[in-house]
């Protein structure tokens, strides 16, 4: 017996999405309320499952980013070396720090929420569930810019990213928050809008399994979900959810899981680093959603 068509269709439905946009209200209000330094520019944004709008049932903290957009940090490694002097002659180095911004973001937050409601995380700031808003993570980082052309200020292409530091070890992360939505968003496109309907439809199935003991909760995170959907060509993913159901298993299965690549299109799914998944665990996963499917 397989799953049925009602049962994916459930799974299909949008997570509420209205406490997300008053939690991200809230903390905008909060730094807005900050006296920040000359010449500091910043900008705020859901990122994850609320932004991307692949959240689901039963989604608790909202994810934020704030960053530092006056500053930024570069990868240069496929200019020329030409353009790379350019750059250089072009830049000087920033004299207000990513360190000094975060400093000025967390006394933004415990001034208007309170220092009880604000708890300095490793990879963010964590601030407690109140009145009309949702328990948060906010990252605070700078902007990153990976160059891949450079002729002038006037002239120059790059991809927009993210660059912040854990707390702990002080170890650099690199992200692509706007080019995994702008991403997400046209495979949305290239599938008639049924692409972000799979993606609840797994985080679901995921849910249920962890549920029903099927599948440890650390194997698969939401986030690896989605990148992981994001590799399976856009027609595979059809209108009828059972189609796409089996569709989706049957082309993981056989896939050459090592050449997948995270939505953001800017590094690979898979590796060695703490922000990349583990094929063993993939194939964990999919195996699971085959025995779902097969005895449901």
């Amino acid at each position: 017996m397989t799953i049925a068509r009602s049962q994916l269709e459930i799974w299909s439905n949008l997570g509420a999405t209205v406490t997300a946009q008053s939690t991200h209200e809230s903390i905008r209000y909060a730094l807005k309320k900050h006296e920040w330094p000359a010449g500091v520019k910043y900008d705020d944004y859901l990122q994850g499952s609320y932004r991307n709008t692949t959240n689901i049932r039963g989604n608790s903290d909202v994810d934020l980013v704030v960053e530092l957009t006056s500053s930024f940090q570069h990868d240069l490694s496929d200019l020329s070396s030409s353009e790379q002097q350019q750059f250089h002659a072009d830049h000087g180095n920033a004299t207000y720090t990513l360190s000094d911004f975060k400093s000025e973001v967390i006394n933004a937050l415990q001034d208007y929420y309170g220092s009880s409601a604000v708890e300095i995380g490793n990879k963010s700031i964590k601030i407690s569930a109140g009145p009309n808003r949702l328990a948060a993570d906010v990252v605070v980082c700078m902007s990153y810019r990976k160059y891949q052309q450079y002729r002038s200020i006037s002239d120059q292409k790059y991809v927009n990213g993210i660059v912040f530091y854990t707390q702990t070890e002080n170890r650099q992360i690199i992200n692509f928050p706007k080019a995994h939505y702008d991403n997400g968003a046209e495979k949305n496109s290239q599938t008639s809008s049924n692409y972000k309907p799979t993606v609840r439809i797994f985080k679901n199935a995921r849910s249920y399994l962890i549920n029903h003991s099927s599948l440890s909760p650390d194997v698969a995170p939401s986030y690896f979900i989605e990148c992981l959907l994001y590799n399976v060509p856009s027609q595979k993913i059809v209108t009828n959810p059972q189609d796409t159901f089996i569709n989706v298993l049957e082309y993981l299965k056989n896939a050459n899981l090592s050449s997948f690549v995270c939505q953001n299109g800017q590094m690979y799914l898979f590796g060695d680093s703490p922000e990349q998944w583990s094929i063993y665990n993939a194939n964990q996963l999919v195996s699971a959603y085959i025995d779902l499917w097969s005895n449901w």
